[in-house]
């Protein structure tokens, strides 16, 4: 006989798991559907970043971090380290260990709130009274009928055309992770998060990092002046960016991998390295699903078609995360999955897409939320900006890192702040102060008038407040 519930999540990753705890909060007796396997083939929820994705890549910049600093920036604070070498093989089983950590943390966090958890690929089976049966393909089959279905599937990485992943040449995130030894050249197509970020890791390790952007401009979602920031420091550091780039062919060997490319003056190029990383963009994921049994209804990317609720076009059928439209973000999949558990249980989930923060984890970090400069110019938005150096910052100065600014945009008549754009240190932990401004729709200001404690970086929002009425005091 089938197993009932009243909410089915198919899909563990950040969308899946936080919906699913949240729904047995709220007293529905809850299932959560996962298929990621650990190396051993035990369960591993937590989705593309729990295991391949957001944590992993963190530990592995967290690392090479550390090296770098050992090897280039120690000696500035008089301490003298020699012989300093990484050892990549304990680098990546740190990375591996972090993973496990947060996989086991969400198994206990389901029996913690009573959530029954299936190891398996969840799918459609057909459509019943009052509910849906959910197929679960696992160690062993079974059937589970559920009321409600939240379907959060999440995303895989997209693959150049002709060029398939092949996980030890040509690398999607996952085998960029599982690099194990530092390549002496290693190529990038895409200079997105992802490219950014292991472009990172295996730089500061000492791989030679070419980076292949089709794009004329660097990081065009990024507010231009900021962008222009992060270049100029990736530069420094030994980045090569190439921009404006149109790929051909890709031929891979005993050597390596030989990319063929025209440059942006439309000059024929070839880049041979020992490794190459794709990383242009991902793909909702909605293999095996067997939305035909049902009827559910996919757009022309085939993402998930919902409404702004994330209700899809079947009743009782919702999605969240990467299967749906929307920024390909981890948060941006819990804060879905919150809203549609309480909307399930008839209250009013909150989800704001203004107020969604961007990070990069590189060295700077670069982080935003809201509206850049160059999208209130062609919205013909009136704004005012202000802007304040990490240089004249004295907790900057102390951790010895002045690269980059914050800066943030006003309306200029409401003088309500419509974006806060960071590159510098700890951009990422900073953007939440204007995150929860813009949320409550504060002023500038109101953020020039609260009092941050001195020193620290978050003194460096509030100049970029002051800076907005043009009265910094310390710049």
């Amino acid at each position: 006989m089938s197993k009932q519930f009243d909410v089915i999540v198919i899909g563990g990753g950040p969308g899946g798991y936080i919906a699913a705890i949240r729904a047995a909060q709220l007293g529905f007796n809850v299932a959560c559907i996962d298929e990621w396997k650990n190396d051993k083939g035990g369960p591993a929820p937590g989705g593309t970043c729990t295991n391949v994705g957001c944590i992993p890549s963190k530990a592995l910049l967290q690392s090479s971090e550390h090296f770098e600093h050992a090897n280039k920036h120690f000696a500035e604070h008089g301490i003298t380290a020699t012989g300093v070498k990484m050892d990549v093989a304990k680098m990546i089983a740190r990375k591996d260990a972090v993973v496990k950590q947060n996989n086991d943390g969400i198994l206990y966090l389901f029996k913690k709130n009573k959530v029954s958890f299936f190891h398996g690929r969840g799918s459609f089976a057909k459509a019943v009274e009052g509910g849906y049966e959910i197929k679960l393909a696992g160690a062993a089959e079974e059937t589970l009928t559920g009321k409600q279905i939240i379907i959060a599937t999440g995303s895989n990485a997209r693959a150049l055309p002709g060029t398939p992943f092949d996980e030890e040449l040509v690398l999607s995130n996952d085998g960029a992770l599982r690099v194990g030894a530092v390549p002496k050249k290693l190529g990038l197509i895409g200079s997105g998060v992802i490219g950014l970020e292991m472009g990172s890791v295996w730089r500061r390790l000492g791989a030679e990092v070419t980076i292949l952007e089709g794009l004329p401009t660097f990081l065009g979602a990024v507010d231009e002046q900021i962008a222009k920031e992060a270049k100029k420091a990736f530069d420094k550091q030994g980045l090569k960016i190439e921009l404006g780039v149109k790929v051909g062919e890709i031929k891979t060997g005993k050597k390596g991998v030989s990319i063929a490319y025209t440059n942006a003056k439309g000059e024929a190029q070839s880049l041979d390295v020992d490794k190459l990383i794709v990383s242009i963009g991902r793909v909702p994921n909605t293999i095996g699903l067997n939305t035909e049994a049902v009827g559910l209804q996919l757009d022309e990317r085939g993402a998930i078609v919902v409404d702004g609720d994330c209700k899809t076009n079947l009743p009782g059928v919702w999605a969240v995360g990467d299967v749906v439209r929307g920024p390909m973000l981890a948060h941006k999949a819990e804060e879905e999955g919150v809203a549609v558990a309480e909307r399930i249980a008839g209250q009013h989930g909150h989800v704001n897409f203004n107020t969604i923060p961007w990070v990069i984890y590189t060295s700077p970090e670069i982080a935003w939320v809201g509206r850049t400069e160059q999208q209130l110019k062609a919205d013909g938005v009136k704004y005012k900006a202000g802007s304040f150096p990490f240089l004249a910052n004295g907790r900057a100065r102390a951790l010895g890192d002045t690269t980059g600014m914050v800066k943030m945009l006003a309306d200029a008549e409401t003088d309500e702040i419509l974006g806060v754009h960071i590159v510098g240190p700890q951009a990422s932990e900073l953007i939440a102060e204007a995150v929860v401004a813009m949320e409550f729709k504060a002023s500038s200001e109101d953020i020039a008038r609260i009092c941050h404690a001195h020193p620290s970086l978050s003194e460096a929002t509030k100049e970029a407040a002051l800076a907005v009425d043009k009265r910094t005091l310390n710049f």
